[in-house]
């Protein structure tokens, strides 16, 4: 097996793994307004965040057995974002499109928050707008990895 088949397997699993995190995003929100309970929010943010960090392991492991290079620095977070987006001639294609990664950088920065600020000062109308654009983020999210896994699949076959 190739190392872009290894990685194309891990790709597609770690896309399908995503979900969980949306779904259940969704379905503490909804509890947080159906109960009135807030200390659903709390979970909401966890899965935002799980969401986000699900996503960057997977462009990190891009990173590692395409480019050979993972940023480092202050501010990696970003600058991964910004490399995932953009065509690395001769190398690989951007493997998300310019819209997702805007999409994905309002979720890189609550990850921030929520690694930095106690769970208390989370704001639920910034966590039910967070919600609301998550699923859409989510499928231009898994368009762009299965079409990048399809370049992977042809770099099998080229190798082959």
């Amino acid at each position: 097996m190739s190392e872009y088949n290894a990685l194309a397997g891990r790709v597609r699993e770690s896309i399908e793994e995503l979900i969980f995190a949306v779904d259940r995003a969704i379905l503490l929100k909804d509890k947080a307004f159906s109960t009135g309970d807030d200390g659903y929010w709390d979970g909401v943010a966890l899965n935002l965040h799980g969401f986000y960090t699900g996503v960057e392991r997977i462009f990190e492991d891009i990173a590692r057995t395409i480019e050979i290079s993972v940023p480092t620095g202050p501010d990696w977070h970003l600058d991964l974002l910004i490399q995932m987006s953009s065509n690395i001639s001769e190398v690989r294609p951007a493997v998300i499109t310019k819209d997702t990664r805007q999409c994905l950088d309002a979720y890189r920065g609550f990850r921030h928050v929520v690694r930095n600020v106690y769970t208390f000062n989370l704001r639920p109308s910034r966590l039910n707008e967070l919600v609301s654009e998550l699923k859409d983020c989510y499928q231009n999210v898994r368009r762009d990895l299965l079409k990048f896994n399809s370049f992977l699949e042809g770099l099998n076959n080229i190798k082959n």
